[in-house]
């Protein structure tokens, strides 16, 4: 690290140090550590590592990401290297996530603290576990979205750090959920990301030994607070993902393919020459939906239709509260035709022409009021 011109991030209890530098978040052993990782580069388990790192990879907007070699691996090694680490003494995962986003969150009981790193975002590469797969054995290793370097002052056997692993991805899958963040890959809600990467680090000095890290112990409840809380700050600074950013019902309804581009099209066919020009109709649509009645109401369509595809609601029971919904909807919007709306044999179809009549019912009302103003 001679040379190079470094920013300290934070200095933690177990005495190890993170910096910042070339487009890095390094954190330096201040002693005997047992680490697990699940990168490709060193991953596994091992007991005499210095240093881990994560670097950004990106190299500009659109780009690929940065390879220095024709292997992941190799490229890691290098990686390694630039950063004045010994390269079998490390391991290190690659993001498309830029170092100035981290989230470094600790949380703390008595003697006891753990310590999250993370850089993350899902606005590309969001997926739920058992979506469509793009490939079978191997493929080209990109950047990974999700990393995180979770740190525990306390000692831990081997499978107790496993499981700190474990309770640390039921808390990034948690941030996930409740921040409804969604699958690019499906209807589904993100569990993840599809190149996600973890480092959990137990300091082997501490005096503190525990043999659990599930949510029944203390050490798991403070993994998931640590995580979490983590997760959500990281993504918040990556890709503007806050519980703010979500409370947009065409947002929400993207998922299903129900977007703005869809309902224009839609908006066109009903319409034909009379249509409105794609600009006013954007319009037109965002100002509809920003009706604040319309958004709680749009959620609990969209979450019935959720807990139907997960087979926890029958399709009889579902289209009859969804259509007591579209009511509600359509008399939040104003609409004249309310008595009309039914649900179709498609679900989010129904929604979707709701929202186009509603468009096309206040751009009349809009020409008669203007008509009847050049009357008077």
């Amino acid at each position: 690290m001679e040379g190079q011109e470094q920013m300290e991030l934070a200095r933690l209890t177990t005495g190890d140090v993170a910096y910042r530098y070339d487009k890095s978040i390094v954190l330096v052993f201040s002693g005997r550590r047992k680490v697990l990782s699940t990168s490709l580069y060193n991953g596994g388990y091992h007991e005499d590592f210095e240093a881990v790192f994560n670097r950004d990879m990106t190299q500009g907007s659109g780009m690929p990401c940065e390879s220095f070699a024709p292997t992941y691996v190799e490229s890691m090694k290098i990686v390694a290297e630039r950063l004045g680490l010994a390269p079998e003494l490390t391991s290190g995962m690659g993001t498309a996530a830029h170092m100035e986003n981290a989230s470094i969150v600790s949380r703390s009981y008595k003697e006891l603290t753990v310590t999250a790193i993370v850089t993350g975002g899902v606005e590309t590469n969001g997926g739920r576990v058992g979506d469509p797969a793009s490939y079978y054995k191997t493929a080209e290793k990109k950047c990974g979205t999700i990393n995180i370097m979770l740190v525990i002052d306390a000692d831990l056997p081997p499978g107790i750090l496993a499981r700190a692993l474990v309770t640390c991805t039921e808390a990034k899958t948690a941030a996930l959920q409740e921040l409804m963040a969604p699958s690019r890959y499906s209807t589904g809600l993100a569990t993840g990301s599809g190149t996600d990467q973890t480092i959990v680090v137990a300091n082997s000095e501490s005096p503190l030994y525990f043999e659990g890290a599930g949510k029944h112990s203390k050490l798991g409840e403070l993994i998931g607070l640590a995580v979490m809380a983590a997760v959500k700050e990281a993504l918040a600074k990556q890709s503007g993902l806050t519980p703010a950013h979500q409370h947009d019902l065409l947002r929400r309804l993207r998922r299903f393919g129900v977007t703005e581009e869809t309902l224009w099209q839609r908006y066109k066919e009903e319409v034909g020459d009379d249509a409105l020009i794609k600009a006013q109709f954007i319009a037109a649509l965002e100002k509809m939906t920003a009706v604040p009645a319309l958004f709680p109401l749009g959620v609990l369509f969209i979450h019935l239709y959720d807990e139907h595809l997960w087979g926890l609601l029958e399709k009889g029971e579902t289209w009859e509260a969804a259509e007591k919904l579209l009511k509600e909807m359509a008399a939040a919007l104003r609409l004249k035709t309310q008595e009309g709306v039914l649900m179709q044999e498609g679900y989010m179809e129904s929604l979707a022409m709701l929202l186009v009549r509603a468009v096309v019912e206040r751009a009349a009302r809009a020409v008669s009021e203007e008509t009847d103003a050049d009357d008077a």
